[in-house]
């Protein structure tokens, strides 16, 4: 045998099955023409248990995370809860679909499992929903530096209001960083150094946590504070009373943001290959861990954001972004500018990195071939041209939690892994009629029940124009 074939050999052996775990197929590792290269894996994973969760719970992570408390105020605490959990659950149910499925044909990438699935046309699909998520997260983003940077500069001039200056306009903010900052990222060919940002994101995201945590106790209620002048408003009694269970017109968009704010499973299967020692169960309990550890911060973020502000006046309620209610009460306040700060310098680093592999699938599936730097070049200017278009339209990033996770989020957690699961384990393994296959199809027909009723009711709130457009610029 050559050296190569003595070390796919090693690779199919190099991990002791744990009790319960199947084995992996031999086709793990995928042939071209029958030889003996390997089209998807040719290492072996070195990444840790620990470092895995570390990276998953970094692709969970995201800026769904500011509209929970959002979310919270629109359901109240009890029906928050009931649904977080079940979102949760329902995500690691996926991940379990994704490795099963992954584990009969030896593929490990999203898009490679919808080839095997439903051929050419499964394999777009995919990639299309994938694209669409990716796109919809770079506008999440960029409407949180539209949102925050005017705040931020406000802040460092020592401005308690608004101005019409043009450097406070959110608008062209976002169009200089576009182009000063994430343009020339975006241009590298490779991501480099940009991967280490995920994790910078995150410890943002825990300052933004210890923050929220901290400001909860420091802001009374029904009192707001704009620097040192203390204004009070004629409130109603129930201003500052929890809402345990609470249904509104807004209530429509809780699910397609905790949807949104869970979606990691493109993700799952690249990091699975990586994996040291990988086992089914292994990576199972990595994805546990990681949706378990995202749930309990989730719920903190809400839960703190939501007794902050209730149904605080003059608002209706918690805006849909959650570091931007903090300027109501005081837009000088030192703990938040930081947060806004490392907030704002995560999410811009981390454009670049979700715009790549949008710019890979556009390649790989229209022009597949060798490297060209113009192309290279003008897709990267064309979805950047294209995101800023949507932040700079769209009023409110409650709309960019709503129409994303209630369109690719429910395909990517539901549908899409339930269709591969029932498409691709063999039915002489397991019929149609037996309960994993009949679980599969329920779960698939839950996300298209989640899909339709969230837009649905998102369509009916945006024709009705009863509900006020807030947090917007």
């Amino acid at each position: 045998a050559s050296m190569q074939e003595e070390k796919l050999s090693k690779r199919a052996h190099v991990a002791p099955l744990e009790d319960g775990d199947q084995p992996e197929r031999e086709t793990f590792l995928q042939q071209k023409d029958g030889g003996t290269s390997p089209q998807f894996t040719d290492f072996e994973g070195k990444t840790s248990f620990g470092m895995s969760v570390f990276n998953l719970s970094n692709a969970i992570m995201g800026s769904g995370i500011l509209g929970l408390s959002y979310a919270m105020s629109n359901t109240g605490i009890v029906l928050f809860l009931v649904l977080l959990t079940c979102i949760a659950g329902l995500s690691c149910y996926s991940v379990h679909l994704l490795l099963c499925s992954a584990g009969v044909v030896g593929i490990r990438a999203y898009e490679q499992l919808g080839l095997r699935a439903f051929g050419h046309p499964g394999k777009i699909l995919a990639a299309v929903v994938i694209t669409l998520h990716n796109i919809g997260a770079m506008s999440s983003y960029l409407f949180i530096i539209k949102s925050e940077l005017p705040l931020v500069i406000q802040a460092f001039l020592g401005q308690t209001s608004n101005s019409h200056d043009w450097f406070m306009n959110g608008n062209y903010l976002i169009i200089i960083v576009s182009v000063c900052i994430i343009l020339p990222l975006a241009l590298m060919r490779h991501l480099g150094y940009l991967g280490y940002t995920s994790g910078f994101s995150l410890s943002c995201m825990l300052f933004f946590l210890s923050a929220v945590i901290y400001k909860k106790f420091n802001i009374s209620c029904p009192l707001q504070t704009f620097g040192n002048t203390s204004v009070s408003h004629v409130v109603p009694d129930d201003s500052c009373t929890t809402k345990y269970v609470t249904v509104n017109q807004e209530t429509a968009y809780t699910i397609p943001i905790l949807a949104f704010a869970f979606v990691c499973h493109p993700e799952v299967l690249p990091i699975y290959t990586e994996l040291s020692n990988p086992t089914r169960r292994r990576m199972q309990n990595i994805g546990n861990v990681s949706i378990l550890g995202m749930f309990s911060m989730y719920f903190f973020t809400a839960i703190f954001g939501y007794l902050t502000f209730y149904a605080r006046p003059p608002r209706k309620n918690t805006e849909a972004e959650l570091l931007h209610t903090y300027s109501e009460v005081d837009p000088l306040d030192t703990l938040v500018l930081c947060v806004r700060v490392a907030v704002l310098v995560a999410v811009t680093l981390t454009v670049p990195v979700v715009l790549f592999p949008i710019r890979r699938a556009v390649l790989q599936l229209l022009f597949p071939g060798k490297f060209n730097w113009l192309r290279h070049t003008c897709i990267a200017l064309c979805l950047l041209f294209v995101v800023n278009l949507l932040v700079i339209l769209v009023p409110n990033i409650r709309d960019i939690f709503g129409i994303t996770g209630a369109t690719t989020a429910p395909s990517l957690i539901f549908i899409l892994p339930g269709l591969f699961y029932l498409r691709i384990v063999p039915t002489n393994q397991e019929p149609l009629t037996s309960r994993p296959k009949i679980q599969a199809a329920c779960f698939t027909a839950l996300g298209l029940i989640f899909m339709t009723t969230s837009l649905t009711f998102v369509g009916l709130d945006w024709t009705s124009g009863e509900t006020p457009r807030l947090g917007g610029h």
